[in-house]
């Protein structure tokens, strides 16, 4: 079992391809790829091929090919995922394929013919967070996404305020406060996460700022690694 590189892909305006349009997989992969930017290309037979993506088609939000995998079809692909492995001969003739042409390639639950995996997605906000076995246990890689998007997990509470986060670099930023990730952290506190999370959102921003320009480096090169970790001046 290959270990495998953990990377996020821009497709944006980039050619995916799908192999395969039933109304769970087929469809899961096409929505994804249209919502990261992907330009699609479905192939699939009318008769194999859910409302959802006949009306994306029609509507000119995929193109869509009325037909399986045929010899050629992998020319000018960037990324391909087959959702419809139920066919060896074709998975096999796909992979051959993708790699002649150097292709990403995702043949579902076929890790042998695959160039890349596809984590269980946990999103929430601009947050992104990918699981993964290795391939060796796609039901580990679901309980783990389950287990961690439940109210009995706090983990992605963080991502609840990342908006919160987000205004507040641009605001350190825009005054051109120099500020390390460690410092950032010296004010990320539970106390904090709680304020921002469930109390006064703007007040747990505004104390956020205060707090990082009390620290402000005068020396470090502007996003660098703090040699050291300054505290707070007395009040």
């Amino acid at each position: 079992m290959p270990r495998y590189y953990g990377i996020y892909l821009d497709v944006q305006d980039r050619l995916g391809m799908v192999f395969g349009g039933d109304a769970h997989e087929g469809q899961r992969k096409v929505r994804y790829l249209l919502e990261c930017g992907s330009n699609v290309r479905l192939f699939s037979p009318k008769d194999e091929t859910s409302p959802g993506l006949q009306k994306l088609a029609a509507d000119g939000e995929i193109e869509w090919v009325r037909r399986r995998y045929e010899s050629g079809d992998l020319e000018g692909g960037w990324i391909v995922i087959v959702a419809d492995t139920s066919n060896s001969e074709i998975n096999e003739a796909i992979s051959a394929e993708a790699k002649e042409r150097n292709v990403l390639l995702n043949v579902m639950d076929v890790t042998p013919l695959c160039t890349f995996i596809a984590p269980a997605l946990i999103q929430r906000n601009d947050v992104t967070i990918a699981v993964s076995t290795a391939g060796s246990s796609p039901a580990l890689a679901r309980r783990l996404r389950e287990e961690m998007t439940a109210d009995t997990c706090n983990c992605l509470r963080w991502a609840n305020v990342g908006p919160i986060l987000a205004d507040a670099r641009k605001d350190v930023r825009g005054r051109g406060l120099v500020m390390c990730p460690e410092k950032w952290q010296t004010f990320m506190t539970p106390s904090w996460l709680d304020e921002a999370d469930r109390g006064d959102a703007r007040k747990a921003q505004d104390e956020l700022i205060a707090g990082l320009e009390s620290v402000a480096c005068k020396s470090c090169a502007p996003y660098g690694s703090c040699r050291r970790i300054e505290t707070p001046a007395p009040h």
